[in-house]
């Protein structure tokens, strides 16, 4: 057998592979005989089937099969020899095909060309010109005064009134749109409350309902988006008939405490209840900044280092990204429209990731930065204390490889992140609690 390498790009390969079918036919003479010993044939008995008629049934596939192992068997071989590290997967071709000649083979061997792609080679990029903003946020008495005003309208409760209906009102209604003169399905409903203002139903729709009193019925028109999910009405004017049944005002609760014992202090105490929220928020800043630094780091690891990424190793990751896409679509009770959501809408992403894994391979392995068992320890059991039974949970990652190599993961992206906060120059940058959380 001989085989040899061409390089076709910065990381496309063609091996040519030749075999012998000498070879091959000892293979599929000593599998008939094995076979021959088992195989049942309707008109012989177990063991005495001749050998020419085990040939005739199962000799082409046999053959196919001797062949088939024989060209993995050799291109495992000159991979290993040559210490090519193969990216994705190869495609096997016959070498008469690909050379356009009708001859199946050539005298008394069989040629075949597998196309692949290799590992690029990455060339790391030089941090230290590099300036990374790091939010600084102090928690003032107004962020946990907002705070408490959200948790107040999480609780807000609704008291019947008697005069026409205005914005933050809840209203109890019965409404029947039709198109055209016909009604459409969901567009009835008896018994439906609305939060005037809160923007669930169309704005329009909201805003018509302003004004009306109990008992009343109106009648309105409603132009609907044209991206609407409801193909049947979307850019379409509908009639609604409304009528409305009842109005609730919005009441919040009082911060005393009650309030604070509905927040989980027994004691009730409102300091306590402001001490714990200002905690709180602190700690979703420190998350929040890791988050800030984190990503920051990544661009800038990328942007430093000069890679080309295996088309394979892409398309992979793009097939990985559009199945998440389908199971979430799935997972919410919504339809996967294949012709919408297409590969191309994750190329960019999936050209990201790649390039970056690799990227943050390389760095590890230069740095020595791989995940210990102590730092996967904690990562584990820092994310089971939000669970009741935190023990259960850290068995249940320790269960799993796959549990565990996510843990693994984390540990390593961290480590990354670590690392190059020691290279790159941190700037302090003095922020808002809204804009950090990116609220307007």
């Amino acid at each position: 057998m001989q085989s040899t390498v061409e390089n076709l790009g910065a990381l496309e390969r063609r091996l040519v592979i030749s075999i012998a079918k000498e070879q091959v036919q000892k293979e599929v003479d000593a599998s008939l005989k094995r076979l021959s010993k088992t195989a049942k044939i309707h008109g012989f008995r177990p063991g005495k089937v001749p050998l020419k008629i085990i040939a005739q049934q199962y000799g082409a596939q046999i053959e196919q099969d001797a062949l088939k192992d024989a060209l993995q068997k050799e291109f495992r071989e000159v991979i290993k020899d040559q210490s090519i590290k193969i990216a994705g997967y190869p495609r096997f071709e016959n070498k008469s095909e690909e050379d356009g000649d009708d001859k199946e083979s050539d005298g008394a061997k069989f040629e075949f060309v597998a196309l692949f792609e290799v590992y690029p080679e990455i060339m790391l990029g030089d941090l230290s010109g590099v300036n990374v903003e790091q939010p600084v946020v102090d928690v003032g008495d107004s962020d946990v005064d907002k705070t408490l005003n959200i948790l107040r309208k999480q609780r807000t409760t609704y008291e019947p009134v008697d005069r026409a209906v205005a914005l933050d009102d809840r209203v109890n209604v019965d409404y029947r749109g039709t198109l055209d003169g016909a009604e459409f399905e969901g567009g009835k409903a008896e018994g439906a409350n609305i939060i005037v203002g809160e923007g669930k139903f169309l704005k329009s729709f909201e805003e018509s309902v302003v004004g009306m009193s109990k008992g009343e019925t109106k009648s309105f028109e409603v132009v609907f988006p044209d991206d609407y999910h409801g193909e049947e009405i979307a850019g379409k004017t509908v009639t609604f008939e409304v009528t409305l049944n009842s109005v609730g005002v919005p009441k919040l609760p009082e911060l005393d405490a009650d309030f604070a014992k509905s927040l989980g202090l027994t004691d009730g105490s409102e300091q306590k209840m402001r001490e714990e929220i200002k905690a709180n928020l602190e700690r979703e800043i420190l998350k929040r900044v890791r988050t800030k630094l984190k990503d920051q780091v990544m661009q800038a690891i990328l942007d430093s280092a000069n890679i080309e990424a295996p088309k394979a190793l892409i398309d992979q990751e793009v097939q990985r990204l559009v199945e998440e896409a389908r199971e979430n679509f799935e997972e919410r009770g919504m339809k996967f429209d294949a012709s919408k959501i297409t590969p191309e809408l994750f190329q960019s992403k999936a050209d990201y990731r790649v390039k970056l894994g690799l990227i943050l391979a390389e760095l590890v392995k230069i740095n020595e930065l791989k995940a210990q068992p102590e730092q996967v320890r904690k990562i584990i059991e820092d994310s089971a204390q939000s669970y009741e039974n935190p023990e259960e949970v850290v068995k249940w990652h320790y269960s799993s490889p796959d549990r565990l190599q996510e843990a693994q993961s984390v540990v390593l992206e961290d480590n990354v992140v670590m690392w190059a906060l020691q290279q790159v120059k941190v700037v302090d940058k003095k922020t808002t609690f809204d804009e950090l959380m990116g609220i307007t």
